[in-house]
């Protein structure tokens, strides 16, 4: 029995998905799940260069605006939502299109991967948060490499969240995270999932990437924080995203206003470098050349799909 096509439109921040998918989605009466870490949260639009309604041309979208910042969201959590908002599209008889650039949120559907052995010790969270202010960062990261240099490889030392997920898990599960994923892995995937990335340029990538940035600096990015630390209080732990991180540091006196959109600039540029990295270690990506008008992409993702 075959199993159900799911298309996943994935790649670097600021190169095309959106469009691509959306032009997807209206040629193959598709809706469009998305993977993005931090679309899914409420209230956190113009950092997060969440799609409008304009841009969504009547696609449904799921995933995105659902969540308040002041939750922590896992990616067992996307896996699970993720796979009920597939299962609802396929009701509906239409196809789902899974559109992100999050790369382990990605993983975890395509691969099957479980992360659900993991359960949130909070005294522990607050001692890894602890041990970062009084050792550094670096000690976390040296930590956790030495517990797994395999998963170390994929994320940068300035990634706090991710640091310590990998201490967490090994704390929670007595696995570390590269296990999981090979044990997670050997299990059946329920779908068929047909991997596309946009490929581009690295200095057109980069120009576009600090375009977006002014560009959300002058839609109200700096707004849109102190807005957010007036609705919650406090500052929730989504914001430690990017964009939002430096506009927090900003506040707090760290950097002028011009170092600290040449710091998001910088950080987006690294993270987009990242993304790639990511999306080139899986061999069965089909890659699409940004340089391509959307219709030949869209095209050429019609012949693999069909």
């Amino acid at each position: 029995m075959n199993k159900p096509i799911v298309a996943v439109i994935c790649g670097p921040t600021a190169s095309g998905k959106t469009a691509l998918s959306i032009d997807l989605a209206n040629k193959i009466n598709g809706e469009i799940v998305s993977a993005d870490s931090m679309q899914i949260y409420k209230d956190m639009n113009i950092g997060t260069a969440k799609p409008t309604t304009k841009e969504m041309n009547g696609i449904k979208h799921y995933l995105i605006d659902c969540v308040s910042p002041s939750i922590r969201y896992s990616v067992a959590d996307f896996k699970k939502d993720a796979t009920e908002a597939i299962e609802e599209i396929l009701k509906k008889g239409k196809t789902p299109i899974v559109v992100g650039g999050t790369g382990l949120y990605i993983d975890s559907l395509i691969y099957g991967i479980d992360y659900n052995e993991m359960k949130v010790d909070l005294d522990y969270r607050n001692y890894l948060e602890e041990q970062a202010e009084k050792k550094g960062l670096n000690y976390l990261y040296d930590l956790a490499k030495s517990i797994d240099e395999k998963a170390m490889q994929k994320i940068s030392p300035n990634d706090k969240k991710r640091i310590c997920r990998v201490l967490e898990i090994y704390k929670s599960t007595g696995k570390t995270k590269t296990q999981l994923e090979i044990e997670s892995r050997q299990k059946e995937v329920n779908y068929d999932f047909k991997v596309f990335a946009i490929d581009m340029d690295r200095s057109i990538l980069y120009d576009r990437i600090n375009k977006r940035v002014d560009i959300m600096i002058n839609d109200g990015l700096i707004e849109e924080v102190k807005d957010l630390i007036n609705k919650y209080h406090e500052i929730p732990t989504a914001m430690q995203g990017l964009g939002y991180k430096e506009v927090v540091e900003y506040f707090d006196g760290k950097y002028s206003k011009e170092d600290m959109i040449d710091k998001i600039k910088m950080e987006s540029r690294r993270y987009a470098k990242r993304q790639l990295t990511w999306f080139r270690r899986n061999k069965n990506i089909f890659w699409l050349n940004a340089s391509n008008e959307i219709n030949k992409n869209t095209d050429i993702i019609l012949e693999e799909i069909r």
